[in-house]
């Protein structure tokens, strides 16, 4: 009996796989929003992550507070899914370095993250990387956390590329208001919404310089929020026209009904996963040779994207046949 070679032994031997990671973040300041959107993400089985607020969420004076009730929640049996990461303080405020000197050792090895925000230059994110992997040696920390960055201002935009190349980074995130603030009134806040942040030149050239620069290096793009809470056919229209339109890969939510209208929009289409799982499962049964499938052939060219096709079907919930199951995620 031939025994079969998984596909990332085959596919992907050697090389640094693309993350597959969730579709959404959801972003949550207070220690009663992390633990209402922790019970959520039980609920809804881990579909999406959560990014615990120090920059925005804590109190003025309470810093110090804030950073250690993060560390709590992280380790706390609310985390189930350890899909919890943080944002911490920008690199002009004093308060970052404290920050990761809280989280690092207290939630080190729980925290599914870390973003960094408003950098307005490479050389800031490769100080702070570098502050980060310092303090997890200080700490005895063995793993690489993975490094979010937010780019969202014109600085970050033209260091892009230089950003997403440095060591422990996974996802660039675009940041749209801040990133409209820094026109200084050249491009009105009527751009904030849809359809101006995906029309207007100057911002979409900003989020297709970002992806291109994420692809580049293996990282995932994602997607600023929609400011409509209420409306989930805006998420779910802005969300789809930022995968199929630009290619983000993930989105932010600010707002619990935000959440499935992105992971709706983001995720593989049924047919196609259908698809892909039977091209797969005739690859592999062909020791990843040539086949042919509907009368098209496929060879490790499509096999490799069909493979992180299956990938981010099943982070996104979407049912795959057991035969799946059982091959590759058993």
């Amino acid at each position: 009996m031939t025994t079969r070679i998984h596909p990332n032994q085959s596919l992907f031997a050697g090389e640094k796989p693309f993350p597959i990671i969730n579709t959404c973040e959801h972003f949550a300041g207070s220690e009663k929003l992390i633990e209402k959107a922790m019970d959520l993400q039980q609920k809804l089985e881990g579909i999406f992550d959560i990014t615990m607020d120090c920059e925005d969420g804590a109190k003025t004076g309470q810093e110090k507070q804030h950073a250690e009730m993060v560390v709590a929640m992280a380790k706390s049996p609310k985390n189930l899914h350890k899909k919890a990461g943080v944002r911490i303080h920008d690199y002009t405020n004093a308060w970052w370095k404290q920050d990761v000197d809280i989280l690092v050792p207290g939630a080190g090895e729980q925290l599914a993250y870390i973003t960094i925000p408003k950098p307005t230059k490479v050389a800031q994110v490769a100080e702070q990387i570098a502050y980060i992997q310092e303090a997890c040696k200080q700490a005895n920390i063995k793993r690489e956390i993975p490094i979010h960055v937010l780019v969202e201002t014109h600085g970050a935009v033209r260091d892009a590329y230089d950003i997403a190349a440095l060591p422990w980074v996974q996802v660039l995130d675009f940041g749209l208001m801040d990133f409209v603030s820094g026109f200084h009134g050249a491009v009105s806040a009527d751009n904030m919404r849809s359809p101006g942040q995906f029309d207007h030149r100057a911002i979409s050239y900003a989020k297709a310089r970002m992806v291109s620069a994420c692809m580049c290096s293996g990282v995932v793009p994602a997607h600023n929020v929609t400011l409509d809470l209420k409306s989930q056919y805006q998420t779910f229209a802005d969300a789809s026209r930022a995968r199929n339109d630009f290619g983000f890969l993930r989105m932010w939510s600010i707002y619990p009904l935000q959440i499935q209208p992105i992971v709706d929009a983001m995720k593989p289409k049924h047919d196609e996963v259908e698809a892909a799982v039977n091209i797969l499962l005739a690859a592999q049964d062909a020791n990843w040779g040539p086949i042919q499938y509907d009368g098209e052939l496929h060879d490790r060219a499509t096999y490799r994207y069909f493979w992180e096709l299956v990938q981010k079907a099943k982070v996104t919930g979407v049912a795959l046949p057991e035969a799946a199951i059982q091959r590759w995620f058993a």
